[in-house]
């Protein structure tokens, strides 16, 4: 890892949209009125809500739609804000939040794709897997701020890692360029 030089204004822009989406979730549940979006529990990758949703004003019912159709959004493992359900779980929510803090790092830093990166990738997924299988079968149920750590955790990571693509991606065409 070293300090950059220069900004990468890919990353920025990227950073941006994360930081602006990871808001959005935030406000969404305070811009409804209170105590209106109580129990979203479903299914990963199903619209399970869509009537309630539907009724949602524009923007919020697009932020809670993609958190219909990404998240399980089971009220037990989510946060509430204003007494309404947030958008996403709570282990989603601090994905995105780790992957706009790993992505606002990256604007000052560089990170090598090694082997050793490659291991905190791997490593990252572990806290989630043994949490999410653990729950699976049954082992335990973890609470919200074990879903946050590990979401956390796998977000951050998963931020720089979407830094070290743009910039690889930004020396490959560099490269290109200087071939012609």
């Amino acid at each position: 890892m070293m300090r950059r030089e220069g900004y990468s204004k890919a990353i920025i822009v990227f950073f941006i949209i994360l930081l602006v989406w990871a808001l959005l979730q935030f406000i969404a549940p305070v811009a409804l009125e209170q105590g209106s979006v109580e129990d979203l529990s479903g299914s990963t990758g199903i619209a399970d809500n869509e009537k309630k949703i539907d009724e949602m004003p524009f923007p919020w019912n697009s932020i809670y739609g993609c958190g219909d159709s990404l998240c399980h959004q089971i009220s037990d493992r989510s946060f509430f804000i204003n007494g309404n359900q947030m958008p996403f779980c709570a282990r989603c929510t601090a994905i995105w939040l780790g992957l706009t803090i790993g992505l606002g790092f990256m604007i000052f830093y560089k990170i090598e794709l090694d082997e050793k990166f490659l291991i905190i990738i791997f490593l990252s997924l572990v806290p989630v897997g043994i949490d999410g299988v653990g729950q699976l079968l049954g082992f335990w149920e973890s609470n919200n701020i074990t879903r946050v750590i590990t979401g956390g955790i796998l977000g951050i990571v998963f931020g720089f890692a979407i830094g070290i693509i743009i910039d690889e991606i930004k020396d490959i065409i560099s490269l290109n360029k200087t071939k012609e």
